[in-house]
Parts: structure tokens; C-alpha cells; sequence
């Protein structure tokens, strides 16, 4: 472990003086990827620092006990011995998820679209539960959302919601809630009270930066609209509302939530470019089947990752067999435990795939 330690100290050290240096800096790419990387090995090296001392600790208690020669200071080695030999098996398996290679998106913010399913007027109300329970997660977490572009329902909820998520390791998170969300109850629609079954699509897109995805602004097309919806007058009558559309792909993206026609157009520049950023991260994806699995682009029920099932109090979440009788609580932003299950496996498997470091 030591060793491993030490050539990752080399590659900090390296950084370290690479960050500082003026032909780093002003390339503004190279220099955001270095601070990340920085970032990432100074965690490490303090848990490097606190591994030596723990090991430093045991050397020093065997030489202690070895000795015997004050029972009072053999019996205190004796106990450092004792809790720096349970603390170190624990250290060495988190510095082993820490070794583990980063996926390089997983620092990225995030463009959210929700989109109403299968279940008519009840897939558009469970989608706004569900734009309602990633509000209150994101808030729990501190990090800040905008809405970007949403079409509401007709008896509530939304057809689709469109929102950015910014602050830290946000893609790295919020990437397990992509695919398709299932939800089994009575709808407020429903006169007999017979339990139906709705669905909606949660995608998640890695917020590209501009440097990530160059768009040549000739192969775009930008109309202007008025909003529709709540906003005011101002809103509602006035052509801030933007489109692009992408003609090479043909992939369109819009935002009307601003009054300022160049907010809009500054809004809908991101989601274009993380759509067509996604798009690409998709080919380079496809030999790993697992993770594509879980970026569903349909309400179809079949392609299911959760349920959320009301009459039971119960969630299950199909890729890892997991299942919770907590509903309400989840239903209202408490996700994190799911997360927490589904990353402890995605952990487990990449420490399989890179054995050979260890």
C-alpha cells in the first residue's frame, strides 16, 4: 500500500508545481483538469498522511511490548497496538476505492429531464413528484437547481420538467436516477379506487463546458417565441423565449424560463451542448452494457429501474434488488440511501475491474 501511496505523492507533487506554472494557466482546459486532479490527490495524500502515523504506530507499540521493560508504558502500547490494527484494514479499504480510476464526468454538473410516460394524466402528476423529490434532495445536498424549459400537465404535474443541477460531484450521484421510475397507486383521477400503474423518464446529461463541445454557430438554427404559462405579462408577450435546433442531429433544445431573450439562449446553448455531449459519452459507452442499461430514452414501462408502489409504503429499486418500506419519506427527497447501495456496487465492481492495481 505504501508504494502504491508513494507514486501517487510523486504524481501530487507533479501537479502541484504543474498548477502554477503561467502556459498551464492560460489554458484554461488543461488547468480545470489539473485542479480537479489536484483536488482528488490532496484527499488522498491526507489519508496517506494518516496511514503512515497509524503504521508508524504499530512499529513503535511492538517495539514497546518487545522490550517489556515498564509494564505501565507496555500495558498503553499494548492499547495503541490493539486500536491502530483495527483502524488500518478500514483505512486501506477506503484508500482503495480513493485508487480506484475516476470516471472523469463524475465532478461534471448536470442537465435533468423528466418526461410523463405511460399513464396519461397520472404519469404527468408522478413526474412532478418526482421533479418535487429531486428539488428536496438537491437542497439537502446545498447544491443549486434552475428550471430550464417545462410543459405542465393538464391535471397537474408536468409533461416534461427540464431543470440544471450545480455543485459538487454532481453527475457522479444523481447518474444512478437515470431510467425509467414506475409508480403503482390509486390516481386522484381514479372514481373506484383500482390501483394503476404510470411511469416516467428520468434522464440525466453530464453538463458539458464549452470546451467539451464545440458548436459551429452556422449549423444551428435560433428561433424566438413567447413564453407560454406563468412569468406575467412581460413574460407572455414578448419574444424571450428560445429554440435551437442542432441540424446536423437534428437535436433540439429550448428554454423559456428567463425574461431575458439572451439568458434563454445562453440556457439552451448548455442543454444543447450536454445533449450532444451525452450523445457522443453514449458510442464511447456501448461495450458497457450495464451502464448504458441505466440511461433509458423511453416511458416504456418494460425498461423499469424503480417502482415506487403507494398501497405497500414500499420502494424497490430492480437493478440491485433492493427494497425499502420507507416510501414517504423517499417520495420527499430522503434518496440518499439508494444511491448509497447503488454506488457501494458500482465500487465493488470497478475494484474487480482494476485488480491489478492492487
Amino acid at each position: 500500500m505504501i508504494e502504491k501511496l508513494n507514486i501517487v505523492k510523486q504524481r501530487f507533487d507533479e501537479v502541484n508545481d504543474l498548477i502554477i506554472q503561467p502556459d498551464v494557466i492560460s489554458d484554461q482546459k488543461r488547468y480545470i483538469e489539473l485542479n480537479k486532479e489536484y483536488k482528488d490527490l490532496r484527499a488522498l495524500m491526507d489519508e496517506r498522511e494518516r496511514y503512515l502515523e497509524l503504521t508508524n504506530n504499530i512499529e513503535e507499540a511492538k517495539e514497546i511490548i518487545s522490550d517489556g521493560s515498564d509494564a505501565e508504558m507496555t500495558e498503553m502500547a499494548k492499547m495503541q497496538l490493539e486500536e491502530a490494527e483495527k483502524e488500518v484494514p478500514k483505512l486501506e479499504e477506503k484508500i482503495r476505492m480513493m485508487l480506484v480510476p475516476k470516471d472523469p464526468d463524475d465532478a461534471k454538473n448536470v442537465v435533468m429531464e423528466i418526461r410523463a410516460g405511460t399513464g396519461g394524466d397520472e404519469a404527468s402528476i408522478f413526474a412532478g413528484d418526482l421533479y418535487r423529490m429531486y428539488t428536496k434532495y438537491v437542497e439537502s445536498k446545498g447544491w443549486r437547481h434552475n428550471i430550464v424549459d417545462y410543459s405542465e400537465g393538464t391535471s397537474g404535474g408536468f409533461k416534461e420538467m427540464i431543470f440544471e443541477v450545480s455543485g459538487e460531484d454532481v453527475y457522479g450521484t444523481m447518474k444512478f436516477e437515470a431510467g425509467v421510475h414506475r409508480v403503482q397507486r390509486v390516481p386522484q383521477t381514479e372514481t373506484q379506487g383500482r390501483v394503476h400503474t404510470s411511469a416516467a423518464t428520468v434522464m440525466v446529461l453530464p453538463e458539458a463546458e464549452e470546451f467539451d463541445v464545440e458548436i459551429d454557430p452556422k449549423e444551428v438554427r435560433i428561433d424566438y417565441f413567447c413564453s407560454s404559462g406563468p412569468g406575467g405579462q412581460s413574460v407572455n408577450t414578448t419574444y424571450s423565449a428560445v429554440r435551437l435546433t442542432h441540424e446536423p442531429t437534428g437535436l433540439v433544445a429550448q428554454c423559456q424560463d428567463q425574461k431575458s431573450q439572451h439568458k434563454n439562449k445562453e440556457k439552451a446553448f448548455r442543454v444543447l451542448r450536454s445533449r450532444l455531449y451525452e450523445m457522443e459519452l453514449a458510442k464511447k459507452q456501448e461495450a458497457d452494457a450495464a451502464k448504458r442499461n441505466s440511461m433509458v430514452s423511453s416511458g416504456d414501462r418494460s425498461a423499469k429501474i424503480r417502482t415506487y408502489n403507494y398501497s405497500q409504503g414500499r420502494v424497490t429499486d430492480h437493478r440491485i434488488n433492493l427494497t425499502l418500506y420507507d416510501l414517504s419519506n423517499i417520495i420527499n427527497g430522503d434518496i440518499q440511501k439508494i444511491i448509497d447501495e447503488l454506488r457501494l456496487v458500482e465500487n465493488t465492481e470497478k475494484l474487480k475491474e482494476n485488480s491489478d492495481i492492487f
